[in-house]
């Protein structure tokens, strides 16, 4: 007797938490649908909010009223380029002695006494890695620019590291004469100007080819 009662008890509580989670679940699903719901209408008005804030920018005004047009002469100050061709070229000159004076005094704490030793990139090749398979050597002014033009651009726009652009026109031939000069591409008594930098023919423009195939995959 007293055992059936008590299976009749537990069959009642098994039903009720039944009802129970029943429940539970159903409030559960109604909850995760207005949180959602919510989401859902967050998201949209923001981005309804969004789209407004584009529209308006059609409205704005073509300039804000701060600034002003460059003048010709800072426009000169930018348009520095030399071509491989000596297009470009400044009035003035150097030699190879000025340079060595130059190069001592603004250059060599970051390329080394001789422009080999650092610690910088090298750009001097000394006589011995001449003879050095092309491939496997590092990379110097000597051996693997093409064009003098080139050395002449990056000096007058980019050094010295500490005060680009501060070299007057003759400083930056006299240096990028002896820089020639110690890869042994030009004379000691050279002197370097808009008329002779171009004519200078570099070691290893010879490796340098224009690409000039029509179709097909492209091969660097």
């Amino acid at each position: 007797m007293r055992q059936t009662i008590f299976q009749y008890a537990i069959t009642a509580i098994s039903k009720w938490l039944l009802v129970l989670a029943v429940i539970f679940a159903a409030c559960t699903r109604t909850n995760i649908h207005n949180q959602a719901t919510g989401l859902t209408s967050a998201v949209e008005a923001k981005y309804s909010s969004h789209s407004s804030t584009i529209a308006d920018t059609t409205h704005w005004p073509p300039t804000f009223g701060f600034g002003k047009l460059a003048t010709t002469q800072e426009l000169a100050t930018l348009d520095i380029d030399i071509r491989p061709d000596g297009q470009g070229l400044p009035a003035g000159s150097g030699t190879v002695t000025a340079g060595k004076a130059i190069y001592a005094s603004k250059c060599a704490a970051c390329h080394g006494k001789t422009g080999v030793e650092g610690p910088n990139n090298r750009l001097v090749e000394t006589a011995a890695e001449r003879t050095e398979n092309y491939k496997t050597k590092e990379k110097t002014i000597g051996n693997y620019w093409p064009y003098a033009t080139t050395l002449f651009d990056y000096i007058r726009r980019a050094m010295p590291f500490n005060a680009p652009g501060s070299l007057t026109n003759d400083e930056v031939y006299a240096l990028t004469a002896f820089l020639l000069h110690a890869n042994n591409i030009i004379a000691p008594d050279a002197k370097i100007n808009a008329q002779t930098l171009p004519q200078i023919i570099m070691p290893a423009r010879q490796y340098f080819v224009t690409d000039d195939r029509k179709g097909g995959p492209e091969v660097r």
